[in-house]
């Protein structure tokens, strides 16, 4: 399990440890001000991911009953090019700049070693990522002490429905659906082309699509809407509710988890057209904003978009990378 200070219990964290998991979250999201809640229903689901083994893919850090840290590997079973794992990690803001922090990044960078090693031993190039909030102010040195490197940025934007969505007009020979269940596996092929040629993102394999996607149980098929032309899907929006934000925040606010636009049909203003239906039908059941990520580097000019239909910069993010091989 590493090295870890003689005053902490550190061990696998299990379903039954869902309650003191998102304990610890929401302290985080307290301190660093990511927007980030937690329920244990959250935290079970993501346990329960097939291709995550909690003995080996997750620690947590204990002190007299209280999870006070954690660190988790996330590895990918298909690859682009080349192997880059993730890893997820926090300390409760009054256990800090204890030695914890660099403890649980000695762990990850072991345990993402290994899992390259079982899973894509034969792909020459790996890499360890893990992204990190600006207002984490210790980050940043403690990332670099370890020989990471920063290599994108992003953002979470905002958008309040108290302004008007505009209207965008659908293209002649093209409709605007709510997704199905039917066009489920239509849409993970069509997502997984769209994003071929953006930073970091491999195809998704039908067991994490469930996982992660529109199994998810914040998922909202309400909210998501497709462009067709014919039976084919063009493009795309995505939109996730996640309770424990609105517990916190007493505001309803729609997740944009996914956009995009195949390539034969960019440059039309397709993204708008989803991004909008999903927009409309959210404020007219009672959300209150809408909020999504960008990669500021986005090959598509996706950050413009966002900025033209009224988003704007919320919180923003550094990605730090490792080179494990």
């Amino acid at each position: 399990m590493g090295t870890f200070p003689e005053w902490v219990e550190a061990r696998p964290i299990e379903k039954t440890d869902a309650d003191a998991w998102a304990a610890l979250m929401n302290d985080v999201q307290v301190t660093d001000q990511n927007g980030e809640n937690y329920s244990a229903e959250d935290l079970v689901e993501e346990l329960g991911d097939p291709k995550m083994n909690t003995a080996r893919d997750t620690i947590g850090l204990w002190v007299d009953e209280v999870m006070v840290a954690y660190g988790v590997v996330y590895w990918r079973k298909n690859l682009v090019d080349v192997d880059r794992l993730n890893t997820d990690s926090a300390v409760r803001g009054e256990w800090r700049r204890r030695g914890l922090g660099q403890a649980l990044l000695t762990w990850e960078i072991a345990s993402a070693r290994e899992l390259h090693e079982e899973h894509h031993p034969d792909v020459a190039e790996a890499e360890l990522n893990s992204t990190v909030i600006s207002t984490n102010v210790g980050a940043a040195a403690l990332f670099t002490g370890q020989g990471f490197e920063e290599c994108r940025y992003s953002f979470t934007l905002q958008r309040p429905f108290d302004e008007p969505i505009p209207a965008v007009g659908v293209p002649d020979g093209l409709r605007v659906v709510p997704f199905e269940p039917a066009y489920d596996e239509a849409l993970r092929l069509t997502h997984n082309e769209v994003f071929m040629d953006h930073w970091g993102s491999t195809p998704k394999d039908e067991e994490t699509w469930k996982v992660w996607f529109t199994g998810s149980r914040a998922f909202r098929a309400g909210l998501s809407f497709l462009v067709l032309d014919g039976e084919q899907i063009v493009a795309y929006a995505n939109g996730f509710e996640y309770d424990a934000d609105t517990a916190a925040t007493g505001i309803r606010e729609v997740y944009v988890g996914q956009v995009g636009t195949v390539r034969s049909h960019r440059g039309r203003g397709l993204a708008a057209v989803a991004l909008t239906a999903l927009m409309t039908q959210a404020a007219e059941t009672g959300f209150k904003r809408a909020s999504l990520g960008v990669d500021t580097q986005n090959p598509t000019g996706a950050l413009s978009l966002y900025e033209r239909l009224g988003f704007q910069q919320h919180t923003q993010w550094t990605t730090y990378r490792l080179p494990l091989t």
